[in-house]
């Protein structure tokens, strides 16, 4: 097996988070492809516990007043008028936004943790899709990813989880190499 030409595994090894993402972003084609990558992450009983709501335009701008109402909830309305105006600009740091949501199912033999993990798992498989199509992202989460009103603006159920929003976009800044890891810290081999 030749492993140093493999670009599944230098797409990994190489992608990285980028903060602010411009146009162009990916076409309907491109974007249905990669969700249909995402959805093939492991489900245990095909539960399909994954939804995805994609942000552009003027959803964009709705977004941020979403996200400027929950934090004055949770912080009493006492925010300076910087603060406000953060709120409203974070979702425009990239053209598109794909928010994850864990749709918790009850099953006997399915926990809602390996529910979850399989929309981690789908979130991967996306941001790798869009990579080897030439696009950046970065995933987002936060403390209010599941405020009240966040919840409320995608229709979630009280069960479901809201795991992040993956910017989406395009970028020309090279960032640089990942840290080359010691596995001796991470991984035990037992024979």
């Amino acid at each position: 097996m030749n492993i140093s030409n493999n670009r599944v595994i230098d797409i990994m090894h190489t992608r990285r988070s980028i903060a602010k993402l411009d146009l162009p972003m990916p076409t309907e084609e491109e974007l249905n492809t990669a969700l249909t990558a995402a959805m093939t992450a492991p489900d245990h009983k095909r539960l399909r516990p994954w939804r995805f709501i994609v942000l552009r335009d003027d959803a964009l701008v709705d977004f941020g007043q979403v996200l400027l109402r929950a934090e004055q909830a949770a912080t009493d309305g006492s925010l300076s008028d910087a603060a406000c105006q953060k709120l409203l600009n974070m979702p425009l740091r990239a053209p598109m936004i794909i928010t994850l949501i864990a749709q918790i199912k009850e099953h006997e033999k399915v926990p809602s943790f390996e529910q979850l993990l399989s929309m981690g798992a789908a979130a991967q498989n996306l941001l790798l899709s869009l990579e080897s199509m030439g696009y950046r992202t970065v995933w987002r989460t936060g403390k209010l990813c599941n405020a009240p009103e966040v919840k409320a603006y995608f229709r979630t159920a009280d069960q479901d989880i809201i795991c992040g929003f993956v910017y989406v976009g395009s970028s020309n800044i090279q960032m640089p190499c990942r840290d080359v890891l010691d596995l001796s810290e991470f991984v035990e081999y037992r024979y």
